[in-house]
Parts: structure tokens; C-alpha cells; sequence
């Protein structure tokens, strides 16, 4: 989930091309390239909510806590 919103979100800040940027926007940009680039060398970059859905329904046999 946090994947696909960064990348949503760094789609929309393209999109609209907004170029001036406070220290704090571009705090904010820091952190959204480093979480990007972090998670996308993670196999969390290849969950989706079915995969992980379907994670969920096959476990449920295990009756595990959280």
C-alpha cells in the first residue's frame, strides 16, 4: 500500500509541475524518493491487495493471532 501511494503521489506532483518548493516540500520529496527506492529493491514491490488477500484466505487454516 505505501508503494503504490508514493507512486501515486510522485505521479501527481509530476503531473501538476509545480516547481517552486519550500525546505519542507522538499524534505517531504526526500523522503518519498528514499522510501521508493528502498521498497522497490523489497518483493513488497510486487504485492498487490489480491496477493495479499489471498495470503490472508490461505492462512486463515492456521488459525494464527496477530
Amino acid at each position: 500500500q505505501v508503494f503504490q501511494l508514493l507512486t501515486d503521489l510522485k505521479q501527481q506532483r509530476k503531473e501538476s509541475g509545480k516547481n517552486k518548493q519550500s525546505s519542507g516540500q522538499q524534505n517531504l520529496n526526500t523522503i518519498v524518493y528514499e522510501t521508493l527506492k528502498y521498497i522497490s529493491k523489497t518483493p513488497c514491490r510486487y504485492q498487490s491487495p489480491e496477493t495479499v488477500r489471498d495470503f490472508l484466505v490461505a492462512m486463515k487454516g492456521h488459525k494464527l493471532t496477530k
